[in-house]
């Protein structure tokens, strides 16, 4: 399920390598997007996760920016969009609240 789209965080060479792949594991494509056989596990940072009436998640990643590749990951490791909601939700524990100082 898509909750975004980003390159950022990558060099030059990994973004030539990453779209080799990409187009090798191409299953078919449509107008805007490349659907591609589940094998690459990519960690994505974030400042925050949004709700998005532009995804059919529902949410998207904001500033999201490509990590890390986790070759150590099978694609069912991947988080889910049930884990995405929980982490929506646990991002307004401490939003907005004032830290105590540091001594």
């Amino acid at each position: 399920m898509v909750v975004g789209k980003t390159f950022k965080g990558l060099t030059d060479a990994e973004f030539d390598m990453i779209t080799k792949r990409l187009q090798e594991l191409k299953i078919r494509e449509s107008k805007w997007t490349v659907h591609v056989k589940p094998e690459i596990v990519v960690e994505v940072a974030h400042n925050e996760i949004q709700k998005s009436p532009r995804y059919k998640s529902g949410f998207a990643l904001r500033f999201a920016r490509v990590a890390k590749f986790r070759d150590d990951k099978a694609p069912e490791e991947a988080d889910t969009i049930q884990r995405l909601r929980k982490l929506y939700e646990k991002q307004f524990e401490n939003k907005g609240r004032m830290l105590k100082e540091v001594p």
